[in-house]
């Protein structure tokens, strides 16, 4: 698959040259990722005022299509799909590189093979260079942290955050934080405690309540520190409802 950016058709001419060296360098930092749940870079170049990145074909939807209440997934399909994007997270950000924008639209899934792919690194930056600023909001309004919204320097942890929001959307079919306007979709993520999600799903297990309410803590300091505690959670609690149904076909049969 190649994505492309035209230069001439997007950015001003004076602002060429920043841009694309910036989309190499991010082409670049992606490109050290090599992980089973983070798509795969090839190459990175330039053609015809055409930059472009090479990078593996996936079969598939993204997972805004089982964000729609029609289309929901299991419960336990949720908890392993996170656990493999926990899991990827804490990859990355051993490598120093923040996605900044986890998404349901930037995870490719394939349920007929199991293919589970982080897309999209396009913004992301190395954290451990002068590359990363504070001040400059980057992500999508309803996935990002509220250190992101207050122009802080972000870290991992606002991965996990983003990484929550889309959890609860595809256990719940909702956001847990939705307003008509940016000022007032910045307030509930700042301010606003997230809706119980057994309100709206209550085959929701108390466990995975737990994980959420702790994705999604304000203060970074009462979240995930890193992506392989939320893995490991998700695991234990995979196992527990693994057990559940095992017990509850038991009973029936």
């Amino acid at each position: 698959a190649i994505k492309t950016l035209n230069l001439k058709r997007e950015f001003d001419a004076d602002e060429q040259e920043n841009v694309l060296q910036r989309f190499f360098r991010e082409a670049e930092a992606a490109g050290r990722l090599h992980h089973p749940h983070i798509v795969t870079i090839y190459d990175a170049g330039e053609a015809n005022d055409m930059a472009y990145i090479a990078m593996e074909y996936l079969t598939g939807t993204d997972l805004r299509f089982y964000t729609r209440e029609d289309s929901l997934l299991p419960p336990l399909s949720v908890v392993k799909i996170g656990m493999k994007l926990a899991d990827a997270l804490a990859y990355a950000h051993s490598n120093n590189i923040i996605h900044r924008d986890i998404k349901a639209a930037n995870v490719m899934y394939d349920p007929q093979s199991g293919q589970l792919k982080i897309t999209d690194f396009g913004i992301a930056r190395i954290t451990a260079t002068s590359q990363t600023q504070t001040g400059v909001v980057k992500g999508t309004p309803y996935y990002m942290s509220p250190e992101q919204f207050s122009g802080e320097k972000v870290d991992g942890r606002s991965d996990i955050f983003s990484l929550g929001v889309m959890m609860y959307q595809l256990l719940t079919g909702s956001l847990p934080f939705y307003a008509d306007n940016p000022a007032a979709l910045m307030n509930k993520i700042m301010n606003v405690a997230h809706p119980d999600p057994r309100e709206i799903n209550p085959k929701i297990v108390k466990p995975l309540i737990m994980i959420l309410d702790k994705a999604l803590a304000k203060e970074r300091a009462k979240r995930y520190q890193k992506g392989a505690q939320m893995c490991t959670h998700l695991r234990q609690t995979g196992e527990k409802i693994d057990q559940l149904m095992a017990a509850r076909k038991k009973k029936q049969g």
